[in-house]
């Protein structure tokens, strides 16, 4: 892949790309008209990086009960979910992102259920010796995690995009209750919502679906 290529894949701009990554904005624009071109060695560093960023964020089953491995701590047994994520963040022993509906819950815009058994995060593979842990990649960008409460999540736009390539195993309620959220609280607006170009469709039905989610 060339540079714009790889920006491309992203959906993002020239200067999101370049942040993302830590390059200059007027050298991402310098290799893309061929004013300059990249080392050899930058150019796969960045196509290794970026084929990492899409790869992970996607998973093809949830996992099944299993009596053999450890269980997390239940959701049903905490009164808020953010205490909740604690509990389980301390049981699990290591560092991990949340993602997806945990990322929601996080961001404050989903309040996730009382029988919530999945929980959708970025770590290695030792995670599948939990019940109900579900691991869509060992990386994501740090340009797309954020932190509070003592918590690592993806932000929004990461877990969009998420939601969006992993659609068919996900309960999608969570997100379009979020995405809902964020329209109304943006003035009746999606702006600052950069979907992967590949998801461009999806993602406008579920807008679609957002808006009219609380009509419905």
């Amino acid at each position: 892949m060339d540079i714009r290529e790889m920006r491309n894949r992203l959906g993002e701009t020239q200067s999101e790309f370049a942040e993302r990554y830590h390059i200059p904005f007027r050298t991402i624009q310098n290799w893309e008209v061929g004013a300059r071109v990249p080392p050899a060695y930058i150019k796969s560093l960045l196509e290794d990086r970026v084929r990492a960023d899409l790869v992970n964020r996607r998973t093809v089953a949830l996992p099944k009960y299993d009596p053999k491995k450890v269980d997390l701590p239940k959701r049903s047994d905490f009164i808020g979910s953010l205490s909740w994520l604690r509990a389980v963040g301390e049981q699990i022993g290591q560092p991990i992102i949340f993602a997806l509906d945990e990322a929601l819950m996080c961001q404050g815009s989903f309040g996730g259920r009382s029988d919530e058994y999945i929980v959708w995060v970025y770590g290695d593979d030792s995670l599948s010796r939990f019940n109900g842990v579900v691991v869509l990649g060992d990386h994501v960008s740090s340009y797309h995690v954020q932190e509070k409460n003592g918590l690592r999540y993806t932000n929004f736009n990461r877990t969009i995009a998420d939601a969006l390539a992993n659609e068919p195993i996900l309960d999608m309620q969570g997100i379009t209750e979020a995405l809902s959220h964020y329209y109304y609280k943006n003035g009746s607006s999606f702006a600052g919502l950069f979907p992967p170009p590949e998801y461009e469709e999806a993602f406008s039905k579920l807008a679609d679906e957002a808006i009219h989610y609380y009509n419905s």
